[in-house]
């Protein structure tokens, strides 16, 4: 009988068109959903105007769908490591893309939160389904490569919604850009189609025939047998209680740390995302202006997410991402003071890079930290968590916002999250991860080769 370690076939598989696929479906899911969050900051001073709204009712309509996508990061997040991760992505697509487009249809703030709630059930739901599905398939050596490449979608996603922005409300009405994010519905079918299902589950639920087919196309060399005997680490085997495993072996006080760390940076990325066109049309630029800030922006999130991630697999991930939240704190801290607008520009592009980018980033350390089996389960606890922050930063932004402080003060209230950020990530204790655990087995496994070597000496 032939024993095949699924962890340690995926750690070590080349880079190939399975993984490209994969990479392909979870990078386009992703800039549908960067598309659906950026809609709203963008459309925002036309919503405004259309329905009478204050600065202040104009931040609780925003964070309505934060409120969704808190609960959906957190319960889909739990429901994929029980019902598998392609038909959770599926169902979240379904749900962003029919209820955005529906909040175009409608006529008061009420109806408009209440469509965008809906809507981040899914924006939320799918988002730790999607980094844990790249991270489990990703090879080890460009693991956070490719999750943060995957993850620059969202960048693409805004970048995409500015650019379609200026054209779109000008000629046609702010509802326009929300009809648009309803078009990813159909691609539903193809996503139950082509996009594989996770291992450990189908390893969970006895699927061995489904197992064997992604094996051989994540190995081209794997020739399947019947007397396969697939399995995975202990710590990655799913089980029926998923969420206790974010809290085993050390794990809680890190869990504790993650959860800060987003809930920080997730703040400043929405009260960016939200009301950087405000901020800058109300500093006296016009609007076709502010719109070009929200594509600098996303520019900058897409450079430093790839950069972000190419410096993790090459360096300790642990230390660039608190680097990223240190520039953070810096770049939005001086985006308050008036300065010649090519600097400008370049500021609004490292916040993108440190803000957006330092996300993607953390996704891909949490989706390392965490067991296979549970990865699922752990983003989306960070993400629900985080989304507080997210939930908070509209809110409060636009109720600063509304008491006409000076400019520099806005932006030094969004700089605050990323020291705090920075000083939870640096207490994360790296050596409770998966990742660490993996390099310790690997390190055993070595020696006791070794070991092997020499006759009549005990194994380590």
């Amino acid at each position: 009988m032939r024993q095949i370690d699924l962890h340690k076939l995926a750690d070590d598989a080349r880079f190939n068109r399975f993984h490209g696929l994969v990479l392909l479906w979870c990078a386009l899911i992703i800039v549908f959903d960067g598309y659906d969050l950026a809609v709203v900051g963008i459309a925002l001073p036309s919503i405004m105007k259309k329905m009478g709204v204050d600065a202040t009712n104009a931040g609780f309509m925003v964070s309505s769908a934060l409120f969704g996508m808190m609960f959906g990061a957190i319960f889909m997040g739990t429901i994929a490591d029980r019902i598998g991760r392609r038909w959770a992505i599926a169902i979240c697509v379904g749900f962003f893309s029919v209820f955005t487009a529906a909040a175009g249809l409608a006529e008061s703030p009420v109806a408009f939160s209440a469509m965008r709630f809906l809507a981040g059930l899914g924006i939320g739901g799918v988002m730790p389904n999607v980094v844990a599905q790249m991270t489990e398939y990703s090879p080890k050596k460009i693991r956070a490569t490719l999750v943060t490449l995957m993850f620059s979608g969202y960048a693409v996603g805004g970048i995409i919604a500015a650019i379609l922005g200026k054209g779109l409300i000008e000629s046609y009405g702010w509802q326009s850009v929300f009809f648009a994010a309803g078009l990813p519905v159909l691609l539903i079918p193809l996503i139950l189609k082509s996009m594989p299902e996770s291992m450990p589950f189908l390893l969970a639920k006895g699927r061995t025939e489904e197992l064997k087919k992604i094996v051989s196309r994540l190995d081209p060399n794997y020739q399947p047998s019947t007397t396969d005997n697939f399995v995975v680490p202990a710590k990655d085997r799913a089980d029926s209680a998923p969420i206790k495993h974010l809290f085993y072996d050390g794990r809680g006080f890190s869990t504790v740390m993650f959860w800060t760390a987003f809930f920080m940076c997730l703040f400043m990325v929405f009260a960016l995302s939200s009301w950087l066109t405000k901020l800058m049309a109300s500093a006296g630029y016009s609007l076709g202006s502010a719109l070009t800030f929200v594509l600098v922006l996303n520019v900058g999130a897409m450079v430093g997410a790839i950069a972000g991630g190419w410096l993790a697999d090459r360096f300790h991930i642990k230390y660039v991402l608190a680097g990223m939240y240190a520039l953070a704190a810096v770049s939005l801290t001086l985006l308050g003071y008036k300065m010649p607008t090519p600097a400008l520009f370049v500021l609004i592009g490292l916040a993108g890079a440190s803000t957006i980018g330092t996300q993607i980033v953390a996704n891909a350390y949490a989706g390392q930290f965490y067991p296979m089996a549970v990865r699922a389960t752990g983003l989306g606890w960070a993400l629900g968590v985080g989304r507080s922050g997210a939930i908070l930063a509209p809110i409060l932004i636009g109720v600063l916002v509304g008491m006409s402080l000076p400019l520099h003060q806005n932006f030094i209230a969004i700089a605050i999250p990323a020291v705090i950020g920075m000083v939870a990530v640096l207490l994360i204790q790296h050596d409770r991860s998966a990742s660490a655990s993996a390099q310790r087995a690997e390190a055993v496994a070595a020696l006791n080769k070794a070991i092997a070597a020499v006759p009549g000496t005990p194994r380590a």
